[in-house]
């Protein structure tokens, strides 16, 4: 199955715009700025896509914000809060397998990244300061 492709569609289908695409490497960066996502990675890995959107950077370790973090994911039906590799960013990432992927599930996970950033956007532009 052409993987990229069907990504791609799926992301039109939803009023995404494809900014980015890389097919050697499986990816596509896309924005859907009514719905708040802006530079939204979408790495096509087969089995696997990977979903991130980076949110902010943080300076320093703050074990208060970590928990706030960890708490509102167990809220998240889609996706969780993670940090990069350096551990000093946090970014939005859901994952879902290819082989079955449709587009309602792939429309699920954006409207549940949008669904997030409208509802704790106070409070992630808090922990972008910090």
């Amino acid at each position: 199955m052409d993987y990229i492709n069907t990504i791609e569609q799926f992301a039109k289908a939803c009023g995404c715009t494809v900014t980015y695409r890389d097919d050697e490497t499986g990816i596509l960066k896309i924005e859907n700025t009514p719905d708040g996502i802006h530079n939204l990675i979408l790495g096509v890995a087969p089995p696997v896509l990977i979903i991130e959107q980076y949110l902010f950077s943080f300076k320093a370790d703050n074990m208060d914000m970590f928990k706030q973090l960890l708490q509102k994911n167990r809220d998240m039906i889609h996706g969780a809060f993670v940090i990069n590799e350096e551990g000093n960013k946090v970014l939005f990432r859901y994952t879902m397998q290819l082989e079955n992927i449709d587009l309602n599930e792939f429309e699920s996970a954006l409207n549940s990244l949008g669904l997030m950033l409208s509802e704790y956007y106070h409070q992630i532009i808090k922990f972008s300061k910090m």
